[in-house]
C-alpha cells in the first residue's frame, strides 16, 4: 500500500509526531510474528493514546479503504497480527489501569496492558486475575480477548472470554461502542461482546475491558509426578477433579523427550524426580481456606493414584520457589524446542476422555510418515488442549523437515477432527489455519461468518485476509 505524504500527515496529526512511524527499520520489530513464519510489510506505525484517537484513526482510513492490523504484545502464533501492507495500530501506549472494583470483583483496563502488569494490579487488592500464559510479561490484555487466549488456569478459570465482562471497541466507521459493563446477568439482545472476542481484529478494535477477579488462594500445592502413560495421566485427572473439584487449578500433561530438552537448554530448570519417566503431569491444588487444606488435597490426590498404580513417583514443592520452578519447566518447553532445530506445531484439542487415544494414533501416523521425528506432546490435559509439536530428526535439515508443514498438520489434524476434536483449541486463525478453516466449516458456518463480517466491515478494512479470506 502506498500512502501520499497528506494522508500520513493527517494520520499524524491525529497521534503527533513521535507516534507515526515511517522509518522502515523502527517498523521492523512489527512485521514478523514469534516463530519466524510470517514477515509482514507496512508502510505506516501508529501509536495512538486514546480510544478517542483510534476511533480517528479508523474513521479516516475506513474513508480512504485503507486497511489497518491492530496489533498488541506482537507474541500471536497464527500470523494474525502481522500486517500485508496495511497500516499497523499499535495498542502499546495504551496501558493504563482504569479502575480496580474490590468489592465488584472486577478491574477495567486499556488494551495494551501487559498481561503481568494486569495480574500485579489485581494481586495489590489481594485478588486474582487468573489468565496465565508463557508471554505473560509481553502479551497484552487487547490481545488476549481478540484471540481469546486461553493458558494454565483454563480448567478452573475459563478462558479469557469467560474472564471478561465487557468491552469498549472501535468499529470499522470509527464508531466506538461502550459495552463495559460489569453486569454477571444482562439478558438483553445479542452479546456483541462475545463476537469481538476471538475474532482477531478483524470485526474492530478492542480498546479497553472489564474483566473478572477472584480471590487469592490462601493455600496453593504444586505437585510433580512421574508416569507411565496418557492413559495413567487420565486416571489421574479423574482423581483429581474427583477429590478436589474446584480446587483444581491446574493438571498439565509433559512427555520426557519435552522435560529432557528443558533442562538442557533452559537455565534453571532441572527433574524434580530422582528416576526419569515416560510421562509427567504438574498439578496444581488450591484453596481459599488455608494452606493445610491445599495441602491435605494435594497428599489425598498422590496417595489415592500411587495405592491405585497410576502415579509412579512424585514431588511436592515445599516452597515458592519451588513452586515457580516447576511451573517454568512447563511454561519453557515451547523455548525448548527452538535449539532443536524445526518444529512443526499443532495447537489442538479433543475430548477429554480421547486423549490417550489422540496421542497414540497421532504418534503412529506421524512417526509414519517421517521415520526418526521426535514428538513433543504437552498442555493442558485437563481441558483436552494439547500443543502437539513435531521435532525435526537429529541432524536434519531444518528447512527441509518444515518443508513437510502442511501435510503433517493435515495428519494431525484429520485424526483431530474424527475425534470431533478443533484444530484451534487457543492460538487462533490468524492466516496459518485461515484456509483449512474455510475447508472443515460447514459452508453455513462460513457464510454466517462472512454475513458478520460484511455487517461490520463492509469496506473490509479490518485485518483483512485474517480468520477468512476476502
Amino acid at each position: 500500500m502506498e500512502l501520499s505524504s497528506e494522508l500520513i500527515e493527517q494520520f499524524r496529526d491525529i497521534v503527533g509526531v513521535n507516534n507515526a512511524v515511517t522509518n522502515q527499520d523502527d517498523i521492523a520489530p512489527h512485521l514478523v510474528e514469534n516463530r519466524g513464519l510470517y514477515h509482514g510489510n507496512s508502510p505506516l506505525l501508529l501509536k495512538p493514546g486514546s480510544t478517542v484517537e483510534v476511533s480517528a484513526i479508523v474513521k479516516l482510513a475506513n474513508e480512504h479503504k485503507i486497511s489497518v492490523v491492530p496489533q498488541g504484545g506482537n507474541t500471536g502464533l497464527v500470523g494474525g497480527q502481522v500486517p500485508d501492507g496495511d497500516i499497523i495500530i499499535s495498542l502499546s501506549r495504551m496501558n493504563k489501569i482504569r479502575e480496580v472494583d474490590v468489592l465488584g470483583s472486577v478491574m477495567v483496563v486499556e488494551a495494551g496492558t501487559i498481561l503481568a502488569n494486569a495480574q500485579a494490579a489485581a494481586e495489590e487488592h489481594d485478588l486474582l486475575f487468573p489468565l496465565s500464559l508463557g508471554s505473560e510479561g509481553t502479551c497484552q490484555i487487547g490481545g488476549n480477548l481478540s484471540s481469546n487466549a486461553g493458558g494454565t488456569g483454563v480448567l478452573a478459570y475459563g478462558n479469557s472470554r469467560e474472564l471478561c465482562m465487557g468491552l469498549e471497541v472501535v468499529l470499522p466507521n470509527g464508531e466506538i461502542w461502550n459495552g463495559l459493563r460489569r453486569l454477571k446477568k444482562d439478558n438483553t439482545g445479542y452479546d456483541l461482546r462475545d463476537l469481538f472476542i476471538g475474532a482477531e481484529g478483524t470485526l474492530g478494535i478492542i480498546t479497553a475491558a472489564v474483566l473478572k477477579l477472584v480471590p487469592q488462594p490462601i493455600g496453593r500445592e504444586v505437585m510433580y509426578v512421574g508416569l507411565d502413560s496418557p492413559s495413567a495421566a487420565l486416571e489421574l485427572f479423574n482423581i483429581a477433579r474427583r477429590l478436589c473439584g474446584p480446587s483444581l487449578t491446574g493438571f498439565e500433561l509433559m512427555p520426557r523427550f519435552g522435560v529432557e530438552i528443558t533442562i538442557k537448554h533452559i537455565d534453571g530448570c532441572r527433574d524434580p524426580l530422582s528416576d526419569p519417566h515416560p510421562w509427567y503431569v504438574l498439578v496444581e491444588i488450591s484453596s481459599g481456606q488455608s494452606e493445610k487444606a491445599a495441602r491435605d488435597l494435594a497428599e489425598a490426590f498422590f496417595m489415592e493414584g500411587y495405592e491405585k498404580g497410576f502415579a509412579k513417583d512424585g514431588a511436592m514443592a515445599e516452597s515458592e520457589g519451588q513452586k515457580q520452578a516447576f511451573w517454568n519447566m512447563r511454561e519453557s518447553m515451547s523455548e525448548a524446542q527452538k535449539p532443536e532445530g524445526g518444529s512443526i506445531k499443532h495447537d489442538v484439542s479433543v475430548p477429554i476422555a480421547k486423549v490417550p487415544d489422540f496421542l497414540e494414533t497421532a504418534s503412529d501416523a506421524v512417526s509414519k510418515y517421517m521415520s526418526g521425528i521426535r514428538i513433543c506432546a504437552f498442555g493442558h490435559m485437563g481441558d483436552g488442549n494439547i500443543h502437539y509439536n513435531i521435532s525435526q530428526p537429529v541432524n536434519a535439515d531444518k528447512q527441509d523437515f518444515l518443508s513437510h508443514w502442511v501435510p503433517m498438520n493435515k495428519i494431525v489434524h484429520d485424526i483431530v477432527l474424527q475425534m470431533n476434536g478443533s484444530i484451534s483449541a487457543e492460538h487462533g486463525i490468524g492466516q496459518l489455519k485461515r484456509d483449512e478453516l474455510a475447508a472443515i466449516r460447514d459452508p453455513i458456518e462460513i457464510e454466517l461468518m462472512q454475513g458478520i463480517k460484511h455487517t461490520f466491515d463492509p469496506n473490509g478494512i479490518m485485518n483483512p485476509n485474517k480468520v477468512l479470506q476476502r
